[in-house]
């Protein structure tokens, strides 16, 4: 069985369509390109040469920028306590993935939800402390980080 190997390069070290291949690949996400072919012939490469390496190269950011965090609480069951969770998750800059909310059951709901932590988001350890600050928010915890 193959191992993957992965390293950090300087960009100045990349054979030049690898580099291409990254911009092409912008392009698309973008929607600056609508196809392949219009992203290749903005970066001069061939497509064989953008199928070639499209899934083996990316920008060290792009991989490092997101995570996935789920996180599971229990919340009061009373007026506005979820609508300041929430409001708190979107001023951190989160990007809500799945939630689940449990019914109240003595005055206290489940709640499970995974995000995703962006890059300009602010730090998990923030918007935990944050969250255990919320008005009828009686615990946070981690359940899971990818």
């Amino acid at each position: 069985m193959q191992r993957d190997e992965f390293y950090i390069v300087d960009r100045s070290a990349l054979p030049e369509v690898f580099l291409q291949v990254v911009e092409a690949k912008r392009l698309l996400a973008s929607g600056q390109a609508e196809t392949v072919q219009d992203a290749v012939a903005a970066v001069g490469i061939s497509r064989s040469s953008f199928y070639k390496y499209k899934d083996v190269i990316e920008p060290f950011a792009d991989t490092v920028r997101r995570k996935t965090v789920t996180i599971a609480g229990k919340l009061e069951d009373k007026p506005g306590v979820l609508s300041l969770f929430f409001r708190l998750l979107g001023q951190a800059g989160v990007n809500i993935l799945t939630v689940h909310q449990s019914i109240p059951i003595n005055r206290q709901a489940d709640i499970s939800l995974s995000m995703e932590v962006l890059e300009d988001s602010w730090p998990i350890e923030e918007i935990l402390d944050q969250l255990q600050k919320v008005p009828g928010v009686h615990s946070i915890k981690v359940l899971a980080r990818e």
